[in-house]
């Protein structure tokens, strides 16, 4: 978990990359690198307000374990203040 006090979407990611997105530290906060694809259903769930993963890795391997997750919350109080 890494708590961050902005978050980056960048879409511009190629699919010939051989990744399904990559996300990295930058200063305080956390950049990720999409596809335009994905961009797509990113903006439609925070449309919808539905949650929404992120999966990030190369694409040809099996062992993908960094995920980036958009969560809708009811109750703000369980939120990181910071």
């Amino acid at each position: 978990v890494t708590g961050a006090s902005f978050v980056v979407f960048n879409g511009a990611l190629k699919t010939s990359s051989g990744f399904l997105a990559k996300s990295s530290i930058v200063e305080d906060g956390l950049m990720v690198q999409i596809t335009r694809e994905t961009m797509e259903s990113l903006r439609q769930a925070l449309r919808d307000k539905k949650d929404f993963r992120i999966t990030c890795g190369k694409t040809d391997t099996g062992d993908v374990k960094e995920y980036v997750d958009i969560c809708w919350v009811e109750n703000e109080d369980k939120t990181n203040k910071g």
